[in-house]
């Protein structure tokens, strides 16, 4: 298994809309890079919830917003339409490449990047492998896509770890 601390998140929130964003503008951090699925939107629909359309348009005003997703284009762009920001698809999360096109196309520094998800392996893994600010949040809805199954049981290994060493504990949030 990879180092365990690699999966650590430097923040986590129960939802989007508790992130500390004026901490995050502090630091530096220029660009917020939302996972899609039950991270800002369910995965069984196709809309996105008026409060979270509101939020990620206000930060707009502070950040550039990008939606990063392993998903494929038309489920993506459909969101980033709605939301008027960029978008990377099929990004290869944990791995750089989705990362790396979020870098270079809004010509950032990696210390500028946050990357918000509700995955360990995926989200919290890729940030910290790129060296971006990596920010947990609880899963929108228990429901996930079937190949996140197999993310989530390493996931559950991976915070009884945390558990057991005294690191964190799922469903206790921290900035």
């Amino acid at each position: 298994m990879v180092n365990l601390m690699l999966c650590y998140p430097k923040m986590y929130k129960k939802r989007i809309n508790d992130i500390d964003y004026d901490k995050l503008k502090n630091i530096g951090i220029k660009c917020l890079a939302f996972d899609l699925d039950n991270t800002i939107a369910l995965i069984d629909q196709d809309i996105i919830t008026k409060e979270t359309e509101l939020l990620l348009r206000s930060l707009k005003n502070d950040f550039i917003i990008v939606i990063i997703s392993n998903n494929r284009e038309k489920r993506v762009k459909k969101y980033a339409d709605i939301l008027e920001c960029g978008y990377v698809c099929k990004a290869k999360k944990p791995f750089g490449y989705g990362f790396r096109k979020i870098k270079n196309r809004y010509n950032l520094k990696k210390c500028e990047i946050a990357i918000i998800g509700d995955q360990l392996i995926t989200d919290i893994l890729g940030a910290n492998l790129f060296n971006a600010y990596p920010i947990l949040v609880d899963p929108m809805a228990k429901k996930d896509l079937k190949i996140t199954a197999f993310n989530r049981l390493l996931e559950r290994k991976v915070f009884e770890k945390y558990k057991k060493r005294g690191i964190m504990e799922k469903g206790e949030y921290y900035d």
